[in-house]
């Protein structure tokens, strides 16, 4: 073992730790782009909603056999790029391209708009895939200090959503602003070649600045030895990782929590855009104080996550911190569904609204940067248990979830919308109670239930500190006598 390789528990300075989250910044982008997806093909372009829902669904359906298989694939790759940062390096051109297709069909039928969804969401997922997994796997192996790597995923989350907030204000005040024709911008189909262009810059920019400027690290990550020469060898070390980690409690925890959580968050993300519009009648540039009540928690959530952790270790954290969020984002929808809230265009709407939804904010950033560690402390249970490194297969869950919450929670949302005959291209006398009722329910009562469901695998989760010092002392003791006996 080299005197770098020993380096294990090293702290990371701030200047590695913002190379590493800039490529967040791709993610970010998507975010504050997908306030308009569903609603451009179904409002502008007039796919159905049941379609829109569909594509997103197959596209995350690809996902979950891409992600695992990229992440165990760049297990395994050695190159002297080291493990990660080829494919890395290869998604940044398809990323920009996918995305700015995305937003730029050609002229086509319904049927035709569904399959050009499909195909750009496929491979707009693919590209991503080639990217997220090998940048989440790289975050994991910077470190094995149990409160530092907290700090590696709380840069990388912060820059995330404090990204997310600050490109959703420009899209819908720059990109998307109220005009004389669109009371909601987001209805202009003539504005989406603007997001198409600069989303598609923006997010293979971030790609790229990310792997060249964390290429000086890849001395210090870990060496996976490589077992076998032959695919058929590959997809044997590949199971063998995946059935010890499908036996694995603390793994499963994480998983099932963090996907359930995925598919709440899709919904919120559909359902939300359309329940603006027209239950809440809120403008774009009202809509964008969402992403204002946003920001303190994005700068709070790093001082947060370190302060729980510490008080709560990770487990109880994630607990508390999903639990008080989920209870104050659901509950303005709630309070409506009772007639509890002010009328519509009212300053007092605008007050108490987002008044409660800054509550909430202000823990939501704490959970994904709290599972992120947690991934990283299942890595070192697992090559404990195994002998294997595997952070890229361990980090596939993270990525699909994250695209899951499109897939399954825009399933969900275009058969909610279906459900409650919300129409196409609506005016606002097409609009009936009975549909601001069902989009207000998916929003609220819906939501809650999709969310306790995913709390309650996160109890199944094992790892606490102590534990965790006994499997790091184990392991350096195991590496120990390897090192020993290469040299002799």
């Amino acid at each position: 073992m080299s005197s770098i390789q020993g380096q294990r528990r090293r702290k990371i300075s701030p200047r590695v730790k913002l190379a590493f989250s800039v490529g967040s910044l791709e993610d970010a982008m998507m975010q504050a782009a997908s306030i308009a997806t569903m609603l451009f093909y179904n409002q502008v372009l007039g796919v159905s909603a049941a379609l829109c829902g569909l594509a997103f669904l197959v596209a995350s359906l690809v996902d979950a056999f891409s992600d695992p298989l990229i992440g165990a694939w760049s297990d395994r790759v050695q190159t002297r790029w080291g493990r990660r940062h080829p494919f890395m390096l290869l998604s940044a051109l398809p990323i920009g391209l996918f995305f700015y297709l995305l937003y730029q069909p050609p002229d086509l039928s319904e049927q035709g708009l569904f399959v050009w969804l499909l195909c750009m969401l496929v491979g707009a997922r693919l590209a991503k895939t080639c990217f997220s997994v090998p940048h989440s796997a790289l975050g994991a192996e910077l470190t094995d200090d149990y409160h530092e790597r907290t700090s590696v995923f709380g840069w990388d989350w912060m820059m995330r959503l404090g990204g997310a907030v600050v490109l959703g204000i420009f899209v819908l005040f720059v990109i998307f602003p109220t005009t004389a024709e669109y009371e909601n911008g987001l209805l202009d189909p003539d504005r989406y070649v603007y997001l198409a262009v600069m989303g598609g810059i923006l997010s293979a920019s971030a790609v790229l600045t990310c792997a060249l400027a964390t290429r000086e690290q890849i001395p210090y990550l870990h060496q996976q030895p490589v077992s076998g020469a032959n695919a058929l060898d590959s997809f044997k070390e590949l199971w063998r990782n995946l059935s010890a980690l499908l036996v694995n409690p603390s793994y499963i925890a994480v998983c099932l929590c963090w996907l359930v959580l995925a598919v709440s968050a899709g919904v919120i993300a559909v359902v939300g855009t359309y329940t603006f519009v027209y239950a809440f009648e809120f403008s774009t540039e009202q809509m964008a104080a969402r992403d204002f009540v946003r920001l303190p928690g994005v700068f709070l959530a790093l001082l947060l996550a370190s302060y729980l952790t510490r008080l709560l270790d990770k487990k109880y954290t994630v607990i508390a911190t999903i639990l008080w969020s989920t209870f104050m984002i659901g509950l303005p929808f709630c309070l409506r569904l009772l007639g509890w809230l002010p009328e519509n265009g009212t300053t007092a709407l605008l007050i108490a609204f987002f008044g409660i939804w800054l509550m909430g904010f202000l823990t939501l950033p704490v959970p994904p940067i709290v599972i992120d560690s947690q991934l990283v402390d299942v890595a070192d249970d697992h090559e404990l248990r195994t002998g294997n490194r595997a952070e890229g297969l361990i980090f596939s869950v993270r990525t699909f979830a994250l695209k899951l919450s499109q897939g399954v929670g825009s399933l969900i949302a275009g058969v909610g919308l279906e459900l409650i005959g919300f129409p196409e291209n609506a005016s606002p006398d097409q609009i009936t109670e009975p549909m601001i009722d069902g989009l207000l329910f998916m929003m609220g009562p819906l939501y809650y239930v999709i969310v306790v469901c995913g709390v309650g695998f996160a109890f199944m989760y094992r790892i606490d500190k102590r534990r965790h010092e006994e499997i790091l002392g184990l392991l350096e003791k195991r590496r120990g006598s390897v090192a020993q006996a290469e040299v002799g």
